[in-house]
């Protein structure tokens, strides 16, 4: 199941319509400007139409929302930490009047160059957000980072603690997963180049965190060596994870693995690569769609 993080710019829909003509079977979307804290209420006649385009697409498990940026659960500002708690409660509203059923947020960063503190205001705004939005649907999803700077997340080791306490601050354990994207993974030290190290990353992955957790993937190329936390993703085979587009290369490296792994057949697998046209106008979702497609082992 693949899809892209498509923009909502004239309409929610117009997100899901481009999905659909590009040939994708999900999409991620931002459900307001992600660069702002404050948000207009959503349009009911968008959120109508938004629901009844999915419906038709039948697309109901198929749909993601990205969080805000601005939003740092970690944070040691009093001030910035509520700003963000109620932002992510914003975000999480937006999903349940949208249907939609997975919320990727990073983790958050301890500023404070205090991890622990960090994880556990995560874990105290968990606490809030569980309060405020209780008897919801929404799965909010933790994606793990390259670990730059005072970002957490970037070892299963971090994210499954965090997870477990945020679980004993008392959240809904079904509301509460996982999102792994490639680039994060690989230039925060774990090595996707070849298909069958991605084999075992992934195998520690759920060992970690939790089999059956994975509930969305962001499949990015890494400009970044293997272990450099540069966040900077790159066109599927153009980065050090595919190593080449050719597709022998490719179906030797870590997009094998994750493509034909039984347990993600039916999770969205978002490309969050860079959008735009080559000089023919082939939108380069296209061809990095195709380029998995052919990874897909007959």
């Amino acid at each position: 199941m693949f899809g892209s993080h498509l923009s909502i710019a004239g309409g929610m829909t117009n997100a899901l319509h481009e999905a659909a003509r590009l040939g994708m079977e999900c999409v991620q979307v931002f459900t307001k400007n992600q660069q702002q804290w404050k948000a207009p209420a959503l349009d009911a006649g968008q959120a109508a139409a938004w629901t009844a385009e999915v419906a038709r697409l039948g697309w109901q498990t198929r749909t993601v929302s990205h969080a805000s940026y601005l939003i740092n659960l970690a944070s040691p500002d009093a001030d910035l930490h509520a700003k963000s708690v109620d932002l992510m409660q914003v975000e999480i509203d937006r999903c349940e009047a949208l249907g939609i059923p997975y919320l990727v947020h990073h983790p958050g960063a301890a500023t404070d160059g205090d991890p622990e503190a960090g994880l556990a205001r995560i874990a105290r705004a968990y606490r809030e957000l569980s309060r405020r939005t209780k008897g919801y649907r929404t799965v909010s999803c933790l994606e793990n980072t390259v670990g730059s700077g005072t970002n957490l997340g970037r070892t299963f080791e971090e994210l499954a603690r965090l997870r477990s306490m945020i679980l004993d601050e008392g959240a809904d354990p079904a509301r509460v997963a996982f999102c792994f994207d490639t680039c994060h993974a690989h230039a925060g030290g774990y090595d996707l180049s070849q298909r069958e190290g991605a084999d075992r990353v992934l195998d520690e992955f759920d060992s970690i965190c939790g089999e059956g957790l994975m509930r969305v993937v962001h499949l990015n190329d890494s400009k970044g060596a293997v272990g450099s936390r540069l966040d900077r993703h790159a066109h599927v085979g153009e980065g050090t994870i595919g190593g080449s587009t050719r597709a022998e290369r490719l179906a030797r490296s870590g997009f094998a693995a994750v493509v034909n792994r039984p347990s993600l057949r039916a999770v969205p697998k978002i490309l969050e690569t860079p959008k735009g046209t080559t000089p023919k106008g082939t939108p380069h979702d296209t061809i990095n769609l195709r380029r998995l497609r052919r990874l897909q082992d007959s």
